[in-house]
This record gives structure tokens, C-alpha cells and sequence, in this order.
């Protein structure tokens, strides 16, 4: 289901929707090419999930995951723009995180480790301040 998302208020809109989907054992996969939005739409998501407008999210290129806790539980935001594949993410602890909520820019790097209850965000940039983002929902948990 393609969304225009045609300011920041409209990406800011679109991740409190994703926050109230992101449950434990969920993941968020970010996907598209470098300044299409996923930081900032992980960003919004985060930010509605600790209730803090103002929560430092940066992005995480360099350290690869930043972790949240939230009231429902730990959240981990994760770039593999640096990861060959999954046995980096194996040596990261990967698989210690499905049970909690994920987060994940450059979902291509997961391979066989894509976990099985993802919601899919492809973004597209439009314009200068616009997106267009394709979601793709997992059948047994479907978004609106």
C-alpha cells in the first residue's frame, strides 16, 4: 500500500502508525537508496514508542545498533549498511534481539535472517521534502 508522505509531519504521522504495529518478536525493515528517510522514519517511530519528542536518535552507520528501552519492552535500531551479510550480524548478537522489537535500515544484508514477522517500508524520494513509502505487511500481522 504506496503512501505519499509529502512533508516531515507526514513521516512523523506514518511512524506513530508503525509504533503502534512494532511489537516484541516484530521487526520494521527500512528499505531504499541513501537519503530516502529510513533514519528519519526510525526516528519518528522511536520517538512516539518512549513518548519524547525531542529523544536523540542518531543514526546508527557507525555503531550499527543503538538500543531503546520503551514501555514495551527494548527496542534495537540497526544499520547494515557496513554488514557484508549474516555472519556479521551472527557476531553482533543478532539473534539474541528477535525477541525484542527491531528496527532495520538495509534490510537486503538480513538474507535467511530476515525475521519471519516483518513489516516491510520501501521509501522513495519524490521531491526535495517528499517520499513515497511502499509497505508490504506479513499475513498473520497485518497493518492499516
Amino acid at each position: 500500500m504506496p503512501r505519499l508522505l509529502d512533508n516531515l509531519a507526514a513521516t512523523a504521522a506514518l511512524g506513530a502508525a508503525l509504533a503502534g504495529w512494532l511489537a516484541p518478536g516484530r521487526a520494521l525493515l527500512l528499505d531504499g537508496p541513501l537519503g530516502a528517510g529510513k533514519t528519519t522514519l526510525a526516528r519518528a517511530v522511536l520517538r512516539t514508542m518512549s513518548n519524547d519528542p525531542a529523544l536523540d536518535v542518531p543514526s546508527p552507520s557507525y555503531t550499527l545498533v543503538q538500543s531503546y528501552e520503551t514501555a514495551r519492552g527494548p527496542v534495537h535500531h540497526l544499520d547494515l549498511w557496513r554488514i557484508a551479510g549474516p555472519a556479521g550480524l551472527i557476531e553482533l548478537g543478532f539473534e539474541e534481539w528477535l525477541a525484542d522489537m527491531l528496527i532495520i535500515e538495509w534490510p537486503d544484508r538480513l538474507g535467511p535472517l530476515t525475521p519471519p514477522c516483518a513489516l516491510t517500508i520501501t521509501l522513495l524520494s519524490t521531491g526535495p521534502k517528499s517520499r513515497l513509502a511502499t509497505i508490504t505487511a506479513p499475513a498473520e500481522a497485518p497493518f492499516a
